[in-house]
């Protein structure tokens, strides 16, 4: 997935020279996690450019770039610091093109997630914050295919997109990436494993957790339909119904904590728009409302796990 990106980011600097890229220690050093590694070389300074240690900075750089005419990519070195850059992104970068019609051709990337026992400063999942922004897009990919078509088309959005990498899945989902370019359209979910007794929804390192346990639920005859979100504003509501409608019940699973997590949001989509199709109630599997620990144990305990997916889908199977 991280070669993915990379990927991403040097074919759309070849095919754009308005794109760049601007973070700290993504240039002589490749980025925390590598990402950007060896893009220095090709594309020289004026493209990839060091910053200083100021998230806010780094946005409102990436912001003026934008009003003048270029593509830049921010990188959040951990995207927990994005904090820092609330209120230009909210108050600012959101609401340029409703106040006066300027685009704003941008994309804030950075790494997220728990599961590699970073602690409660690099580990978060702060997508939610966002997805309350209108103006912004938000994207979350699950797979290396994803990943790179929809970092292509983030950078080719003329709106500003938040661009979450789940840095459990750097170096551990790995696929066969066509040769040639292609795109994954933003805001279109998909449906990885079709099922007839319930649907599973989730994203990001989740999704992989959620089919691991369809793939469980399957041995004991319960066929379970695993929807990845990819994008999580704008959501697909389509998707989610057609699900809904097929299977009469819904599970949703993500990493983010559980109170204001998008479940909540999807339950009552779902409630709006398939409530006498359900046959039970809408049920979520989520991180608890706490900080991400850092002791490994706790951290263990903390995030969704294979089992209690399992146990939540069985329990709705019965209903």
């Amino acid at each position: 997935m991280l070669e993915a990106i990379r990927q991403a980011l040097f074919e759309e600097m070849e095919r754009d020279p308005a794109v760049v890229l601007l973070g700290e220690d993504l240039g002589v050093y490749g980025g925390a996690f590598k990402v950007t590694a060896g893009l220095l070389e090709r594309f020289g300074w004026e493209r990839v450019i060091d910053t200083p240690i100021s998230e806010t900075a780094i946005v409102g750089a990436a912001v003026g770039m934008s009003y003048l005419g270029l593509r830049p990519v921010a990188e959040m070195q951990f995207i927990d610091f994005i904090a820092c850059c609330f209120n230009q992104l909210t108050n600012f970068v959101a609401k340029s093109h409703y106040r006066w019609g300027a685009p704003v051709p941008m994309v804030v990337r950075g790494p997220s997630g728990g599961g590699v026992h970073g602690g409660p400063f690099h580990s978060a999942n702060p997508e939610m914050y966002f997805v309350h922004t209108p103006g912004l897009k938000v994207v979350y990919p699950s797979t290396a295919y994803d990943a790179k078509g929809l970092l292509k088309s983030a950078i080719r959005d003329n709106n500003p997109v938040l661009f979450f990498e789940h840095k459990f899945l750097y170096r551990r989902v790995k696929e066969e990436l066509p040769s040639g370019d292609y795109t994954v359209p933003l805001g279109k979910a998909v449906v990885r494993r079709e099922g007839r007794d319930l649907t599973i929804v989730s994203y990001a390192a989740m999704m992989h957790t959620s089919m691991e346990a369809a793939e469980v639920l399957a041995k004991e005859g319960i066929e379970a339909e695993v929807i990845d979100l990819r994008t999580l504003l704008p959501l697909d509501r389509e998707t989610l119904l057609a699900s809904v409608k097929k299977t009469n019940k819904i599970l949703v699973v993500h990493e983010d904590t559980r109170t204001g997590g998008i479940a909540g949001e999807i339950a009552a989509l779902v409630c709006e728009g398939a409530f006498e199709d359900l046959d039970g109630p809408v049920l979520r599997v989520t991180s608890l409302d706490t900080p991400v620990p850092y002791s490994p144990p706790l951290e263990e305990r903390f995030l969704p796990d294979v089992q209690r997916v399992a146990a939540a889908a069985r329990d709705l199977a019965r209903y």
